[in-house]
């Protein structure tokens, strides 16, 4: 999510009061800039998230994958991403429930998009025999098969979707939801019983942020995993649970003889950490973009697999996946 930096004048007339629950994804700019951030992660020129060689190639792969989710928004009809009727999502609100929910029934367009994406990427499978390989899988599945595998991934279930499948159906759903919620008036979005899953769609977040920039200055979001949406939870407290009395943060140490940050608003320790809960024995990474300006939750959760192999040595289960990188996957 690519947030506008406010001019002085702007940043005086705010109403400093009004804290934005709530962030829609400006979804025409987003893939292209987290594409951008995916190729700065692999070239290992963003500090504080190493990456190796192997991980930068998959990083690559899946801002070719990005890439294809940008392209598709920009070729395909306004009439793919309609939204419900009005009536079923002021109902929704009403009861506090999402007006874009990932269970029930979806949209058969969604089927629109995932073939055009599977079209974009035709240029890296010339170059790549193993993403031919997956592709052409992935044409010669079903309607049903197509179908079970788009449920199991909004259900984050690891029976019935094949992982190298996972990520390219993930990506159709993603452009379908995320282009569907930037359409919503997020004034009327009314939050959750539960503030741990999105207001928008009801699926978990991948990770958190800390925003800069305008009213959202120094406040935390959870980042949806599925539509892109933002929502505020206050720091110190468990994303899983919502507990505050374990939470605690993880970080890939400086390799030794590293100098020391120059300012301690440019700290790469503190771009990525893992928030752990001792009650809950769960962890979601927070990623902070006063330290790193161009943070992408999803992009640089993939990335900080380093961090991943940290604390779950340490004991903790990762509180939910990523789109892009499914369950069991090697």
């Amino acid at each position: 999510m690519v947030q506008r930096l406010l001019e002085p004048g702007e940043i005086e007339s705010l109403d400093h009061t009004a804290l934005p629950r709530l962030l829609l994804p400006e979804a025409r700019s987003l893939f292209t800039a987290r594409a951008t951030r995916l190729r700065q992660l692999a070239d290992n020129q963003v500090k504080g998230i190493p990456v190796g060689d192997t991980l930068a190639g998959f990083l690559k792969m899946m801002a070719a994958l990005v890439d294809a989710q940008a392209a598709v928004i920009r070729s395909l009809p306004a009439d793919t991403f309609a939204l419900p009727e009005a009536a079923a999502i002021q109902m929704a609100i009403d009861h506090h429930m999402p007006p874009l929910p990932v269970s029930g029934q979806r949209p058969a367009t969604w089927r629109r998009v995932f073939d055009a994406i599977l079209d974009e990427l035709r240029p890296l499978a010339q170059s790549q025999p193993q993403v031919a390989l997956v592709l052409a899988e992935l044409r010669t599945l079903d309607s049903v098969q197509l179908e079970g595998c788009a449920d199991a991934v909004l259900a984050e279930l690891t029976e019935g979707v094949h992982p190298l499948h996972a990520p390219f159906v993930a990506a159709a759903l993603q452009v379908m939801w995320t282009m569907r919620a930037a359409q919503l008036d997020g004034r009327k979005v009314q939050p959750l019983v539960t503030n741990t899953l999105c207001p928008v769609c009801g699926a978990h977040p991948v990770a958190s942020v800390i925003r800069i920039g305008g009213q959202s200055q120094g406040y935390r979001y959870l980042h949806c995993s599925c539509c892109s949406s933002e929502w505020h939870m206050v720091r110190v407290k468990c994303s899983c649970c919502e507990g505050t009395a374990t939470v605690a943060y993880q970080s890939i140490e400086p390799e030794e003889g590293a100098a020391a940050p120059a300012n301690k608003a440019n700290d790469p320790s503190k771009v990525a950490r893992a928030e752990t809960c001792d009650d809950c024995h769960t962890y979601r990474k927070i990623f902070n973009q006063e330290h790193d300006l161009y943070v992408d939750p999803l992009a640089d959760d993939l990335a900080s697999l380093a961090l991943d192999l940290l604390v779950g040595e340490a004991g903790y289960a990762r509180a939910s996946g990523n789109p892009l990188l499914w369950f069991n996957a090697e």
